[in-house]
C-alpha cells in the first residue's frame, strides 16, 4: 500500500516536472517571437523605392551644387562665429550624404556604374568644399579659432560610434515604406560632415596644415563608416543583385566589389582599434590623474593646472604625461616616485613618460612663456573667450608676484641706503608690455632722490644707481625712473 503511495507521488512530480518545462519552453518561445516582430525590419521594406531615393540623391549638378556651397558658406559661418545652431542648420540642408550611400549601396549589390557615379561626385563635392571653405577663412577678416571648429581637429572612439550607428539609422529609415523624414535630419545633424570639411579649409587657409589633417581624418572616418553601415543594412536586407548578361563580366564586377568592400572595411577596422586604444588611454590617464595629481595638498603658493596638461599618445614614437605645477612650490621627488610607481599599475599607462613641470625652478620671464606657450596649445580646452582673458591676467598676476620674490628687494635697500646717500625711497614692480608682436615683463626700479639736488646731480645718480643696479640684480633689461 505504502509503495504504491510513493510511486504515485513520483508520477505526479514526474507530470509537474513536464508541465514547468513545458511552460517553460512555452515562455521562451513567446520571447523570441515578441523580440523577432519587434526588431524585424524586412517585411516592410521596400527594396526598388529605396534604391530609387538613394541613386536619386547621388547626381551632382545645378541645384544641389548650389545648395553645396550654401551650406558650406553657413557652415563657415557656423564655426567661426562659435555658433551650434547656424552649424546644425547648415549639415541639414548638406547633400553631401548622397553619394557616401550610392556608395555603400552599390558595393552591396554589385553594380559598378553606380559605384563609379558615387565615387566621382562624391570627389567633386570634398574637393569643392574644402575651397569654399578655403576662400571663405582666406577672405574674412575674422579667423578666431573657436571651439566648434577645434573639436572637429581630434577625432576619437565617440566620432566612429556616430558615424557608424547614424548610418544603420539612415539606411534603415530610407529602407522603410514611407521614409522617416526625422530620422533622416537626425543622421544629418549626429553625424555631421559638414563641419569637418569647413575645418579643412579653415586650417589650410590660417597656414596650420594638422588642423587640416586633423579635420580630414574625421571626415573620412564619417564617411567609412556611414558606407560600411550602409553596405551592411542592404546585404542584411537581401536587396536584388545587379545582373549582367556576361556572366565573366558579372564574376569580374562581383570580386571588385567584394575586393572595394574589403578595402574599405580593413582600414575601418584598424581605425576603429586605433582609435579604441587612444580613447581608453585617455580614460586611464584621467583616472591616473583623478588619484594623483588632483588630490595633492600643496602647502604654499603651488597649484596644479588641468588645462595646462598634456595627454599624448603615441603608440610608435612614445606616449606621455606632462603635468604643469605652477607657482614657486615644487612637488617634492618622493611623491612625484610615487606618482610614477601608481602609473606603472595602470597597464596602458605602464610605458608612458610622467613629465612633472615646475613652475619655480624658472625665471619669471621664462616661466610666463612657457605658460604662455601651452596656453596657445590648449587654449581649445578653454570654451570662451571670457575664460581665456581670466585665465591670462590670474598668470600674469602671479607671474609679477613671483618676479618680486626673486629679486633680493630687502638687499639691495640697505645697500643702496649705503652707498647711494641721496636716495631717499626705491620702490619695484613688475610691468608688463607689449608692442603688440611680442610681450614682455619688464623690472623697474621707481627711485626718489633727496631734494636740494641739482638737475645735473640728479642725472649722476640716477646713471651710476641703474649701471649698479643692473650688476646687482644681474639684469640689464631693468629700468630705472626717478619718481617725486
Amino acid at each position: 500500500m505504502s509503495e504504491n503511495l510513493f510511486d504515485d507521488k513520483d508520477d505526479a512530480a514526474e507530470v509537474a516536472g513536464e508541465e514547468v518545462k513545458k511552460d517553460f519552453q512555452g515562455l521562451i518561445g513567446s520571447g523570441r517571437k515578441f523580440l523577432f516582430e519587434l526588431l524585424e525590419i524586412r517585411s516592410n521594406t521596400d527594396p526598388i523605392t529605396t534604391k530609387e531615393s538613394i541613386i536619386a540623391d547621388i547626381p551632382f549638378k545645378g541645384h544641389t551644387s548650389w545648395i553645396l556651397i550654401c551650406s558650406i558658406f553657413i557652415a563657415s559661418i557656423g564655426l567661426n562665429a562659435n555658433s551650434t545652431a547656424v552649424v546644425i542648420g547648415a549639415m541639414l540642408i548638406s547633400p553631401l550624404m548622397g553619394p557616401i550611400l550610392g556608395m555603400g549601396l552599390s558595393l552591396a549589390i554589385n553594380d559598378i556604374d553606380m559605384l563609379r557615379r558615387s565615387l566621382k561626385n562624391f570627389s567633386v563635392m570634398v574637393v569643392l568644399s574644402v575651397l569654399t571653405a578655403f576662400l571663405f577663412f582666406y577672405i574674412f577678416p575674422l579667423r578666431d579659432e573657436s571651439s566648434e571648429l577645434l573639436a572637429r581637429t581630434a577625432p576619437d572612439i565617440r566620432d566612429v560610434l556616430i558615424a557608424f550607428f547614424g548610418g544603420l539609422a539612415l539606411v534603415i529609415a530610407r529602407a522603410k515604406k514611407g521614409t522617416i523624414a526625422s530620422v533622416i535630419f537626425g543622421v544629418a545633424i549626429a553625424t555631421a560632415l559638414m563641419p569637418p570639411l569647413c575645418t579643412v579649409g579653415f586650417g589650410l587657409a590660417i597656414g596650420k596644415p594638422l588642423y587640416a589633417l586633423g579635420a580630414m581624418y574625421l571626415f573620412t572616418i564619417n564617411t567609412i563608416f556611414i558606407a560600411l553601415a550602409t553596405f551592411l543594412v542592404i546585404k542584411y536586407l537581401r536587396f536584388p543583385m545587379v545582373r549582367y548578361a556576361n556572366s565573366k563580366r558579372r564574376r569580374l564586377i562581383a570580386r571588385i566589389a567584394s575586393i572595394i568592400g574589403l578595402a574599405v572595411m580593413i582600414p575601418a577596422g584598424f581605425t576603429f582599434y586605433n582609435v579604441l586604444q587612444e580613447s581608453l588611454f585617455r580614460k586611464q590617464a584621467q583616472e591616473f590623474l583623478a588619484d594623483t595629481v588632483e588630490v595633492y595638498q600643496f602647502k604654499g603658493n603651488g597649484r596644479y593646472e588641468n588645462d595646462l596638461t598634456d595627454v599624448h599618445y603615441d603608440k610608435d614614437l612614445g606616449s606621455y604625461l606632462e603635468i604643469a605645477i605652477l607657482g614657486t612650490e615644487e612637488v617634492p621627488e618622493n611623491i612625484i616616485s610615487t606618482w610614477r610607481n601608481k602609473k606603472s599599475k595602470y597597464n596602458r599607462l605602464a610605458d608612458a613618460d610622467l613629465r612633472v613641470l615646475q613652475g619655480g625652478r624658472d625665471d619669471s620671464e621664462q616661466r610666463f612663456n612657457y605658460v604662455n606657450e601651452l596656453y596657445e596649445s590648449k587654449k581649445a580646452e578653454l570654451l570662451t573667450k571670457d575664460e581665456r582673458i581670466r585665465f591670462l591676467e590670474e598668470e600674469v598676476a602671479s607671474f609679477g608676484k613671483l618676479a618680486a620674490r626673486n629679486v633680493p628687494f630687502q638687499d639691495i635697500t640697505q645697500e643702496a641706503k649705503i652707498s647711494y646717500t641721496s636716495i631717499a625711497g626705491i620702490g619695484f614692480s613688475n610691468r608688463v608690455q607689449t608692442d603688440f608682436n611680442k610681450m614682455d615683463t619688464i623690472s623697474l626700479f621707481e627711485i626718489k632722490l633727496k631734494e636740494g639736488l641739482s638737475d645735473d646731480q640728479r642725472k649722476i645718480d640716477i646713471k651710476n644707481i641703474t649701471n649698479w643696479l643692473k650688476v646687482r640684480v644681474k639684469d640689464s633689461t631693468i629700468q630705472v625712473k626717478e619718481v617725486n
